[in-house]
């Protein structure tokens, strides 16, 4: 196992800034995953810690040896690319030796080590089959017995499943984890898929612009966003703009575009007149009709500031999305959703007047320039 080490490395291609000043420590052993949007770098960094690009800026360092200028063969890495590069005029058993090939092992020895490699990755009995009539998650489990038959410290994954349908995808996600585990290596994954990446990861960082915004396991990244863009991107919320009218020692209130005052906690130099924007996860939101809603608790916190917040408004669509069902609501002119789950769904339907809640503890506030707001 090797641990790798990015210092302030930066990539330009002549005026384009396709990575800027990203510092990073994967440690021995574990499976992060660089997660973000189409441009943002990720791919690139990757691409820097193989040696098939060399960085305009900065140092990379695997198993603390300085491989900046080395060379992609001389590194102890292998990588799986978003195509496969399967060699179709090759045998599967020709496609999993040929690293070994390229080592200089033997004939027999490789041919040996590739057959026990198929095996591991439940391709046995494919040795004589062209890759051009194996399905993609065939090809995507001969492409991994490839690149790890070389025994390489560290295994690299450029998006390997964005080919594949969804029931495929989930498939070779626990495939993959259960590989990881059994292989004892350091894997580095790029996707944009946050449903890839929060299964698959032991850690997550976040890119954006060329620049890593933020790293931390799954559960750290989705409840506790560096920034808006992190919030926004791990999954859909909905985002409230105010203007605070009121602060006390213990909380502060939001006046909203459509009429509702939305209590924040308490936060260093929080003061009336100052903009914020807050999420809502629709998934940390309650919803029941208004004539079935207690309102004692909403009543409560509009006097003292204490207890949680509710909205009204009108359902404008119910959408079932296999064990979820979103609710779209309409609350003074602004959408807002809420999901639940159809094991708890309440037989609301479209046109009915609704109240919405949440508790004050579950929100996130974020200043106008998207920083979150720290304290809050």
């Amino acid at each position: 196992m090797s641990e790798i080490e990015l210092e302030d490395i930066s990539k330009s291609y002549g005026d384009l800034q396709a990575v800027d000043g990203v510092d990073l420590s994967v440690r021995d052993g574990e499976l992060l995953c660089l997660l973000g949007p189409s441009g943002c770098g990720k791919s690139t960094t990757m691409r820097m810690i193989s040696g098939l690009e060399t960085p305009t800026a900065g140092e990379v360092y695997i198993g603390g040896d300085n491989v900046t200028d080395q060379a992609a063969y001389d590194r102890d890495t292998s990588m799986v690319f978003q195509n496969w590069a399967l060699f179709p005029y090759k045998s599967v058993l020709e496609n999993v030796a040929f690293g070994l090939k390229m080592r200089g092992d033997g004939s027999e020895e490789r041919q040996q080590e590739a057959r026990e490699m198929l095996e591991r990755v439940h391709m046995d009995g494919y040795e004589e089959y062209s890759p051009t009539d194996l399905s993609g998650g065939q090809k995507q489990r001969v492409a991994l017995a490839r690149s790890l038959a070389v025994d390489p410290d560290v295994l690299l994954l450029d998006e390997p499943l964005s080919n594949l349908d969804k029931r495929l995808r989930e498939e070779m996600e626990i495939e993959l984890k259960d590989i990881h585990e059994e292989f004892d290596k350091t894997f580095v994954y790029v996707t944009h898929n946050q449903d890839e990446a929060f299964t698959l990861a032991d850690r997550i960082g976040i890119m954006n612009d060329g620049r890593l915004v933020q790293v931390g396991e799954p559960s750290e990244v989705y409840r506790n966003p560096t920034n808006r863009f992190v919030e926004e991107f791990l999954g859909d919320t909905n985002f409230v703009a105010g203007e605070v009218t009121e602060a006390a020692a213990d909380y502060a209130r939001l006046a909203t575009d459509f009429g509702a005052r939305i209590r924040i906690p308490p936060f260093e130099a929080v003061e009336p007149g100052v903009s914020f924007t807050v999420s809502l996860r629709p998934e940390f939101m309650r919803i029941q009709r208004s004539d079935e809603a207690d309102t004692s608790e909403a009543q409560t916190a509009r006097a003292d500031g204490t207890g949680g917040d509710t909205v009204t408004g009108t359902v404008e669509n119910n959408i079932y999305r296999g064990s979820m069902i979103r609710y779209v609501v309409d609350v003074g002119g602004e959408q807002l959703f809420v999901e639940q789950s159809v094991m708890d769904q309440t037989g609301i339907e479209e046109g009915e007047q609704v109240e919405l809640g949440w508790n004050t503890d579950d929100i996130l506030v974020f200043h106008p320039d998207g920083s979150r707001v720290r304290g809050a």
